[in-house]
């Protein structure tokens, strides 16, 4: 089975160029959009493409919130929701 936290910190290590020490410190609370200054409305593009490549899963855009993209925590219960259906 995919590990899905895993695969979140990975995209997220490879799209931003975060080095493994920093995304390995993330927990559920780190803020991510508007705190990361690597993730940037372009960048948020480029991390929601790829977890749907890694994860096999379709983004709509009209799922794309502030929500989403608040926190690491939100961001992979997001991707285990649309991985789970």
């Amino acid at each position: 089975m995919i590990d899905i936290e895993t695969t979140v910190r990975g995209v997220l290590r490879d799209v931003l160029g975060l080095g493994d020490d920093r995304v390995a410190a993330f927990d559920e609370n780190t803020p991510l959009f508007g705190a990361l200054p690597e993730l940037d409305s372009l960048a948020v593009a480029g991390v929601l493409t790829e977890i749907e490549d890694r994860l096999g899963i379709l983004i709509e855009d009209d799922e794309v919130d502030g929500e989403m993209l608040e926190s690491f925590g939100a961001l992979t219960r997001f991707a285990a929701q649309k991985v789970l259906g």
